[in-house]
């Protein structure tokens, strides 16, 4: 298989970069290791409802993901906010807060994040997108890139590729030939994978009880096993939920997976009342277990938002026949889906004027 350029992951960065080329007449192939596209995005049905368990809210004032949207035709809803939140101790003692939840104003899309993923796909020839194909070496030779992927007996050819995985990932999973300079092999270990050193319960229920009690959803917990809890209903009365970030280590969590459940159903309980003790569905999504999502530095998660945006020392690898263009790149949006999309133009702009 030849092509022009390979697009190494699969998530929203390499598939809209995917579509930037084929509107552009560029040949290309992606090739995506897990067995579903969408990379972070992912969500799980339970009924009639979609629920999110990787990224769930955009915000206004994001302009490419707003374009997405009303291409596709996507319907978009507030997150829930009214109501008073409720506070947990380290003690475990639970009191009521003022109204005004955190998220006020985040925005979501009716059906899950997956929509996104879903529309962009339907847009690319299905010839040129490929899961299952997990990149294990690229190496430049003669003017050309061979790139090697597992589940895969072709081979394939490139001029160019873009690395649309988290610049850790591409670090520890790939070997490249000739190596990479020792600087931007650096760089790219010092990157952290947003999102991923985290776990996210998402319990499901017949009914909003919640808010019949005049709460919104929100909760803090200094107790856990969950830290931060909202409101993760879907439109339109579809499906009622709460989900909530586990505050418990990334290796804690692997060892004692079994326990967490019955910790994070009692935590509900105390937190909303009888009611939230015997949820229709308990799901539950650890991205630090996700190979490849997380490497092993990415499982203590970050303090606050990196500071993310093109890395001095990655650009012009393989005189430009090898760039970086996954979130983490991007200067304005970094960590977040509009910086998803915005490194996607981003490179989808250099590999145009190359």
């Amino acid at each position: 298989m030849k092509t022009d350029v390979v697009i190494v992951g699969g998530g929203l960065s390499g598939l809209a970069l995917a579509e930037m080329l084929h509107r552009a007449c560029v040949d290309f192939q992606v090739l995506e290791a897990r067995a579903q596209f969408g990379g972070r995005i992912s969500s799980a049905r339970v009924g009639a409802a979609d629920f999110d368990l990787g990224p769930a809210w955009f915000w206004s004032g994001q302009p490419r993901i707003a374009s997405l949207i009303a291409r596709f035709g996507l319907k978009v809803f507030e997150q829930a906010f009214e109501g008073a939140t409720v506070v947990e101790d380290r003690s475990g003692h639970v009191r009521r807060a003022g109204a005004g939840a955190s998220m006020q104003g985040a925005l979501r899309i009716d059906g899950g994040m997956t929509g996104l993923v879903s529309g962009v796909l339907a847009a690319l020839p299905p010839t040129c997108v490929h899961s299952g194909r997990r990149v294990s070496a690229i190496k430049q030779e003669g003017g050309a890139l061979h790139i090697a992927a597992q589940g895969s007996d072709e081979a394939i050819i490139a001029r160019r590729a873009v690395l649309a995985v988290p610049p850790r990932i591409a670090q520890a999973r790939i070997a490249f030939s000739p190596p990479l300079p020792d600087p931007a092999m650096a760089a790219m270990a010092g990157i952290p994978t947003w999102m991923a050193g985290q776990a996210k319960f998402v319990a499901v229920y017949d009914t909003p009880f919640w808010r019949h009690a005049g709460l919104s959803g929100d909760a803090m917990s200094q107790f856990g096993p969950m830290v931060e809890l909202h409101d993760a209903s879907a439109a339109g009365g579809k499906g009622f939920a709460l989900f909530g970030f586990v505050g418990v280590p990334a290796e804690v969590r692997q060892a004692h997976a079994d326990e967490l459940r019955p910790l994070a159903i009692a935590q509900l309980e105390r937190l909303f009342g009888p009611a939230a003790a015997s949820p229709q569905k308990l799901l539950f999504q650890d991205w630090a277990q996700e190979v490849d999502i997380a490497t092993l530095a990415d499982h203590l998660p970050a303090a606050g938002h990196p500071a993310y945006g093109r890395a001095r020392n990655l650009s012009g690898l393989w005189q430009g026949r090898l760039r970086l263009g996954s979130t983490e790149m991007a200067s304005e949006f970094g960590g977040f889906l509009e910086g998803a999309l915005e490194a996607a133009e981003d490179v989808f702009g250099r590999l145009m004027s190359d």
